[in-house]
């Protein structure tokens, strides 16, 4: 069994090096300049090193208009939320279609070179409904795209620079070196997991469960630009360390970042997710309860759902499907409604809001529900 293949076939290369490098740092400074926010240069980053594969650049009208109607590039191949870069109708009105433009971070640092293509405005509240399932800008993916200028850039990417927002740089691996670590693992079969919140029981026991069935998992949290109220990337971090330290097998599992901006696009954004998986070589993607949901936009198992719209073999990574998970202290163990026929009250189960002010008191959720050393770093994260 050979190395799952990138989607689209060939991991996309767009970062410049060597000579070419210098040549286009001396050419960017003559260049109109495009200041970029986070969530796009956390975009570039992905493109130019193959997570976004087959994408060489920001997508053009016609792939803008499959993505939304058919989640499909124009070429039939399966993608679910369109990358763009939007500028406002007068920033666009003095570029020419054919022409390079510098992508630039707010200290003026340019990131990348974009070979401008295209120019087109797109429909962004019809994007909005179809991809969100809601106009509400109450939605925070919502509200980034519709806040954004009214016309999309389209064409393809060098990377110049990193982005400053480059954090963990011990886990921060593009998906060749990640790959590199499987293949000297010996790894086949590798199930990736997706998290933007910190680390519980319920998700060790979904890792564990899928971990019996390939070789390795790939432990993948997202970096990238959350919302204000998600728990900050370095405490998420923080408790994988402390949890892998003491309870998983430590040749079995590989912690690296994804550096990708969250666009809560529930059951899209979980066929995004998984798909960019594939690409950093994994063959397996866990996809549980509201995967990348926000507020009660999507059902509970819609990100489930979205999947068979997909003939078997389309997207190249098999999806692994997993129930809400508890402990249950009639059955000592955790479980899932798949496997418990407990009613609710022998169940450990905290809404979000409960372990907050559990932990903002200084006093950790059951045992059951977090491990001690998970819960001591949220404790401590909310004394700084």
């Amino acid at each position: 069994m050979t190395a799952i293949a990138p989607h689209g076939g060939v991991l996309v290369d767009r970062v410049l090096r060597g000579d070419a490098l210098a040549a286009v740092r001396d050419r960017a400074e003559g260049l109109v300049r495009i200041e970029v926010d986070d969530r796009v240069q956390s975009d570039i980053e992905m493109i130019a090193v193959g997570a976004f594969s087959p994408l060489k650049g920001f997508v053009g009208s016609r792939d803008w208009k499959t993505i939304v109607e058919d989640l499909r590039l124009e070429d039939g191949t399966v993608w679910s939320i369109p990358v763009t870069l939007s500028v406002s109708a007068e920033k666009a009105a003095g570029i020419r279609e054919g022409t390079d433009v510098a992508l630039v971070d707010a200290a003026g640092k340019t990131l990348a070179l974009l070979s401008v293509a295209e120019k087109y405005r797109p429909d962004k509240e019809r994007e909005a409904r179809e991809v969100y399932r809601t106009t509400e800008t109450a939605h925070p993916g919502v509200k980034a795209l519709l806040e954004s200028g009214e016309v999309n850039l389209a064409g393809e990417i060098q990377l110049v620079d990193r982005p400053d927002t480059v954090q963990f740089p011990a886990y921060h691996r593009d998906p060749a070196q990640v790959r590199a670590i499987f293949a000297d693992r010996g790894w086949k079969r590798i199930v990736a997991f997706q998290t933007r919140n910190p680390v519980h029981r319920a998700h060790e026991y979904l890792q564990k469960c899928a971990m019996e069935m390939v070789d390795g998992l790939l432990l993948h949290p997202l970096v990238g630009k959350t919302k204000s109220d998600d728990t900050p990337a370095g405490v998420r971090m923080r408790c994988y360390e402390v949890l892998l330290d003491g309870y998983y097998p430590k040749d079995r599992v590989v912690l690296s970042v994804y550096p990708a901006a969250m666009r809560y696009g529930g059951p899209r954004e979980a066929i995004f997710h998984a798909i960019a998986r594939k690409n950093y070589g994994c063959t397996h993607f866990i996809v549980g309860r509201d995967h990348a949901g926000v507020g009660s936009y999507y059902g509970t198992y819609d990100a489930h759902a979205i999947f068979d719209r997909f003939a078997p073999g389309e997207l190249g990574i098999q999806p692994v499907f997993f129930d809400n998970a508890f402990y249950c202290r009639s059955c000592s163990s955790m479980a899932s409604l798949k496997t418990c026929p407990h009613d609710p009250s022998h169940h450990v189960s905290l809404s979000g809001t409960k372990v907050r002010e559990m932990l903002s008191r200084g006093e950790p959720p059951p045992a059951e529900f977090s491990r001690p050393e998970v819960a001591r770093v949220l404790i401590d994260s909310l004394k700084r």
